[in-house]
């Protein structure tokens, strides 16, 4: 089992408890990490990423990649902290709840829940607020 977080940016990032956030929703949904690369950059980063992997030429908060199927996971996730800065604002939390909401959100995504239509949507919002109440939000 690996699971690493990288942060390119000079923010400082609660590593450990986003590390513990994505091993409770793997764990409490009934998988195991294989290998996990969950990577906080900038926007520049994950705009390039977003325009090589999937033809949008705009920073987006999060893009996940799964490798294998199975209950064993392998994938990589990549957070813009420039855009969960904006996010943060713009819905009025702090930082660091966006942050954790958005890698629940990202570990959500690796194990297969979408947000492409509005069910699945609401699907993945009710799963996000069920973990970060249960992944130390209220000490943030």
């Amino acid at each position: 089992m690996m699971l690493q977080i990288h942060n390119t940016t000079k923010k400082e990032i609660p590593e450990q408890l986003l590390e513990k956030a994505v091993l409770l929703v793997l764990e409490n949904e009934g998988f195991t990490v294989e290998s996990i690369v969950g990577v906080y950059c900038g926007n520049k980063m994950i705009q390039r990423i977003n325009r090589e992997f999937l033809g949008h030429d705009y920073p987006t908060d999060t893009i996940t990649f799964r490798y294998n199927k199975g209950a064993e996971i392998d994938g990589e996730f990549y957070i813009s902290l420039d855009v969960v800065k904006e996010n943060a604002a713009r819905f009025s939390v702090d930082f660091q709840q966006e942050l954790l909401r958005v890698t629940l959100h990202s570990a959500l995504h690796l194990i297969g829940y979408g947000d492409q239509s509005a069910e699945e949507r609401r699907l993945i919002e009710e799963k996000e607020a069920f973990y970060l109440t249960r992944s130390g939000a209220a000490t943030l």
